[in-house]
């Protein structure tokens, strides 16, 4: 068995993954917009997941624009057959690289035909609606979903899509979803010091989808905390080694897709599935976001 298997497995989709997969955000240039400093490092982070057992990559073509997508078909087309690749339409990057949505039907369409031209795919086995939200840092907001979740579901028939997920959106926005769509996973801000979602999660686990937070070890500020010091201390592991197994044991749907440009940090992250955590180090990792 391999260290990554220790954390189990969900069912994303049609394919059954192992819960320590990787998002692929960090592969293009500074702030996911331009080139990479290094590409065939990038190659070889992607190469090593395989190795590792990883076979659930997260990305989106508007990550680089487009440049992460080639990076990922460059080193690994054509892909394992185990292999699931998630992406997320919804935004777009002007030459500044601002974040801007694009959710008209056309530009979903035109995101899901990029996806699929620069992965080198028949069809996409998930994408997520990324919804752009009014909230602080374009944090979720209540605003209507339908449209778009139907564009979802024609794109979905005319077999470009195999699944839907959704992302960036509110406990009742996940609802109406349910109601459009067999959705497969739900993508939202979520770990330790932002713990917002914790209903939704559970009300999750119970209906079978998968549950996939962004920045697990809080995006680009790395989370910190006196608590987390600690118990790191303690299980002799890295501070965000014990975030990322906090958030396996939180919930079995949990899927994680820690983001990385170096082999070594993939590693570490991979590490973290084998880390078990007791009771009191739960409850005291549990303050730090109540």
């Amino acid at each position: 068995m391999k260290d990554i298997e220790t954390a189990g497995t969900w069912l994303l989709g049609d394919k059954r993954v192992n819960r320590m997969g990787y998002g692929a955000m960090q592969l293009a240039g500074k702030g996911a917009f331009g080139e990479p400093r290094d590409r065939d490092g990038a190659i070889a982070v992607l190469r090593e997941a395989m190795e590792l057992g990883i076979n659930h990559i997260d990305t989106s073509d508007f990550y680089g624009p487009h440049v992460t997508n080639h990076i990922i078909r460059e080193a690994l087309h054509p892909y394992a057959d185990d292999l699931t690749i998630v992406t997320k339409i919804g935004a777009r990057r002007d030459a500044e690289g601002n974040w801007l949505p694009a959710q008209s039907n056309d530009e979903l369409t035109a995101a899901v035909e990029d996806n699929l031209r620069n992965l080198g795919l028949d069809v996409i086995d998930v994408v997520n609606m990324r919804f752009m939200g009014g909230g602080a840092g374009h944090g979720p907001s209540e605003e209507p979903i339908a449209r778009q979740m139907e564009q979802m579901v024609k794109l979905q028939e005319r077999g470009l899509i195999k699944h839907i997920g959704i992302s960036n959106v509110t406990h009742a926005q996940t609802r109406v979803a349910r109601e459009m769509a067999d959705i497969v996973c739900v993508q939202n801000l979520y770990n330790l010091a932002n713990r917002g979602d914790d209903e939704m999660i559970d009300e999750l686990a119970k209906a079978g989808i998968a549950y996939v937070p962004f920045f697990p070890l809080g995006g680009f500020s790395p989370l910190q905390s006196d608590e987390l010091a600690a118990v790191a201390k303690d299980v002799d592991a890295s501070p965000l080694q014990v975030a990322l197994a906090w958030l396996l044991r939180r919930s079995p749907n949990i899927l994680l897709i820690p983001g990385t440009s170096s082999v070594d940090h993939l590693r570490e992250n991979v590490e973290a599935a084998t880390l078990k955590l007791d009771d009191d180090a739960m409850a005291a990792l549990d303050k730090i976001g109540k």
